[in-house]
């Protein structure tokens, strides 16, 4: 992690295209304004969390529909052992 000092209306720039100024400090508070292309997203990291929890739920939930239509049976999941092996019992 890089930590640098700056004061109120001094800022930083990433990689050329973007800018993080110190807007104004309150007690231990600190606002800061960013200009960045419209391309990248910026977020709190709270915020971004949340979106990333969104996405892998929407992920998981579309696998899920996925195996549900592949042809699968239905019986597959419920076998029970007889003398001769596996005997499937349907659902």
């Amino acid at each position: 992690m890089l930590v640098l000092s700056r004061y109120k209306d001094e800022s930083i720039i990433i990689d050329g295209n973007i800018e993080v100024m110190i807007v104004a400090v309150r007690g231990r508070k600190v606002q800061l304004g960013i200009t960045a292309p419209k391309e990248i997203s910026v977020h709190r990291k709270e915020v971004y969390e949340a979106i990333q929890r969104e996405k892998r739920a929407e992920i998981n939930q579309y696998e899920s529909r996925t195996l549900k239509r592949r042809n699968f049976p239905h019986f597959v999941h419920d076998c029970s052992l007889d003398s001769s092996g596996y005997r499937a019992k349907k659902l």
